[in-house]
């Protein structure tokens, strides 16, 4: 297969390298972004090597207007741990985290960010940084359901209208590149008519075939959970 060649001595993520010329329009409309699949410190001040703490209020000021990925610890105002975890954005994290568990709770900060991240190193210094204390963080353990496992959801509900559009958006447009066969349906159950509902309300009705109208209402459940 043929490959479009990248100096992999250049700074370019190594998503970017010798992508096979065959694959470059799914490559690039995947990757039409670059703030989608890299997170890089723009700001010097929020490049961190995890030796430092500090406040979560003042870290996330710089981080306004960047994304940046990175291994992150969480320490209350008591300066006691609550959770140690991993995030291609950091301040989506933890907005999500100060919305779940209060800012008493989310008072400081200790990160390390990655240029090019890599979901297994992140997780590896994870555990690193856990081993170090001795002991599992609450939000990583017995109090995980008010961190970690809704990490997603919170993060979601701290952002804004223009996030959460830019979210969707995402989330569709990856759905479309991998084929998935239910998108399909689910836009055409979306731009259904009144009148088309009602001629199928109709229909079972004189022809005691209610199939179609079961079909759809069923397909309306899947589309909304």
């Amino acid at each position: 297969m043929e490959v479009n060649p990248v100096n992999v001595s250049q700074d370019v993520p190594i998503e970017h390298q010798n992508v096979p010329v065959a694959h470059e329009g799914l490559h690039n409309f995947l990757y039409s972004s670059d703030s989608e699949h890299s997170a890089v410190a723009a700001i010097p001040a929020l490049e961190n090597d995890g030796t430092q703490i500090m406040a979560i209020d003042t870290w996330r000021d710089l981080a306004t207007n960047a994304k940046v990925a990175g291994v992150y610890a969480v320490i209350d105002n008591s300066h006691q741990t609550q959770y140690i975890g991993y995030s291609r954005n950091i301040l989506l994290s933890l907005n999500g985290h100060i919305a779940q568990n209060g800012s008493e709770n989310c008072a400081f900060l200790r990160v390390q960010t990655f240029k090019f991240p890599k979901r297994e190193e992140m997780e590896n210094l994870r555990d690193s940084w856990i081993a170090e204390l001795g002991s599992i963080p609450p939000g990583n353990g017995a109090d995980s359901e008010m961190w970690a496992s809704t990490v997603g959801a919170a993060a979601r509900a701290a952002m804004s209208a223009d996030e959460q559009k830019a979210y969707e958006e995402k989330k569709l447009k990856l759905r479309k590149a991998m084929a998935d066969s239910t998108l399909t349906k689910e836009l055409e159950t979306a731009t259904k008519s009144d009148a088309e509902r009602g001629k199928d309300l109709e229909s079972a009705v004189d022809n005691d075939d209610w199939s179609a109208v079961i079909q759809s209402q069923t397909q309306e459940t899947k589309s909304a959970s």
